[in-house]
């Protein structure tokens, strides 16, 4: 009696075995398209917060419950204006300024100004002789469209960023060089939380106090 219920049971096993793994395809396709997915740093654009060739995690759906905050880390879907490759591309930045906030550079200690309030910024590269970059490699003045974001990168003199394509654009009124330097809150993929490969670069990805004092925009 026994030999014949293990012998039900290999075959039932056997008979389930697609099913699972049909399962188990599904819902890790479904995990990836909305939930987390894995993306690797091929530039240096965000050193050293993120080196070459870290692979982060992101949460694909927080951003379906409220909108990306300054200091957060996200992965976007870079206009086509910013990139000569192919459409939809994915970056990786920081977020400085929200939509209406006012963002200058910069104070007399050659730090942003956000909402007339100084901010530094600790993860700025920094050169293997010390020297810090600049936070900006111009002095500029502009305030974030509705439904946009301005976004930097930490290793500034290394990063495609808003400043760079500000500085670039070739639209020939302001209020078109920053629709050209921002980036759609639509086209943002989610937001990196935390790097995890290698093991030993591993670490959360949490937003720097420093943000805590940024008053929102027409406070």
């Amino acid at each position: 009696m026994i030999e014949e219920q293990t012998e039900k049971r290999k075959k039932s096993f056997w008979r389930e075995l697609p099913i699972l793994l049909g399962v188990s395809i599904l819902v890790a396709v479904l995990v990836r398209t909305f939930v987390l997915q894995t993306f690797f740093i091929p530039s240096a654009s965000m050193q050293h917060t993120l080196e070459l060739w870290d692979k982060v995690l992101v949460n694909k759906v927080v951003y379906t419950l409220r909108e990306p905050r300054r200091g957060e880390i996200i992965v976007f879907e870079a206009p086509a204006v910013w990139h000569p490759g192919a459409d939809g591309e994915d970056f990786i930045k920081r977020v400085i300024g929200q939509p209406g906030d006012n963002v200058v550079c910069c104070d007399t200690q050659r730090r942003l100004i956000i909402n007339g309030q100084s901010l530094d910024e600790p993860y700025v590269y920094v050169e293997s002789d010390g020297t810090r970059n600049q936070v900006a490699s111009q002095n500029f003045d502009i305030t974030v469209p509705v439904g946009r974001l301005w976004m930097m990168g930490d290793h500034r003199e290394a990063s495609g960023d808003s400043l760079q394509h500000y500085a670039q654009s070739i639209a020939t009124d302001e209020a078109g060089k920053i629709q050209e330097a921002t980036i759609p809150i639509d086209a943002v993929v989610g937001r990196a939380f935390t790097i995890f490969w290698p093991p030993g670069h591993a670490t959360l990805l949490s937003v720097p106090k420093q943000f805590d004092a940024i008053p929102d925009a027409g406070r």
